[in-house]
C-alpha cells in the first residue's frame, strides 16, 4: 500500500487525534456538553480520531522506500488480526456477562488505532535493524 498524502500529514494526524482526545474535556469544563448533545460530541470525537489515524496511515514517510510499503501492508495484516481478537474477546465477555444491550460500535476506530501502532512499531523496528546492520560492517 503506497502512501497517498504528503509527509506533513503524519504529524498533523497526531495533532488531530490529540485534539479529538482533549476537546471533549475542554468543552465539558466550559459547560458546553449537556445530556442532549453528549452523543454528538462523542461521535464527532470518534470521527476526528478516525480521520487522524487515516492521515497517519496514508501519509508518506521521509525517505519512502519499498520496505515502507511492505511495513504498511504487514501493519494492516497485524491490525486486522488484533482487531478480530479484541472484538472476539469483547463478544465473549458480553456473552459471559449476559449483557444483551451493549454493542461494540468502535471496531473500525480500534482497527485504525491498532494499525497506526503496528505501523509505528514496524517503522521504528526497521530503522533499528538498519542501524545495527550498518554498525556490523
Amino acid at each position: 500500500m503506497k502512501g497517498l498524502l504528503p509527509v506533513y500529514c503524519r504529524p498533523l494526524g497526531y495533532v488531530v487525534i490529540a485534539l479529538a482526545l482533549f476537546l471533549p474535556f475542554l468543552m465539558a469544563m466550559m459547560g458546553k456538553v449537556t445530556d442532549m448533545n453528549l452523543l454528538f460530541y462523542k461521535e464527532c470525537s470518534k470521527l476526528l480520531m478516525m480521520l487522524g489515524a487515516v492521515m497517519i496511515l496514508f501519509a508518506l514517510t521521509k525517505n519512502e522506500t519499498k520496505e515502507t510499503e511492505q511495513i504498511r501492508n504487514k501493519a494492516t495484516r497485524n491490525a486486522i488480526f488484533l482487531t478480530v481478537l479484541f472484538i472476539f474477546g469483547g463478544m465473549l465477555y458480553r456473552v459471559g456477562k449476559g449483557d444483551l444491550l451493549s454493542v461494540d460500535s468502535s471496531s473500525f476506530l480500534i482497527f485504525l488505532i491498532l494499525n497506526v501502532l503496528c505501523l509505528e512499531f514496524g517503522i521504528k523496528k526497521s530503522a533499528v535493524d538498519r542501524l545495527f546492520k550498518n554498525n556490523r560492517r
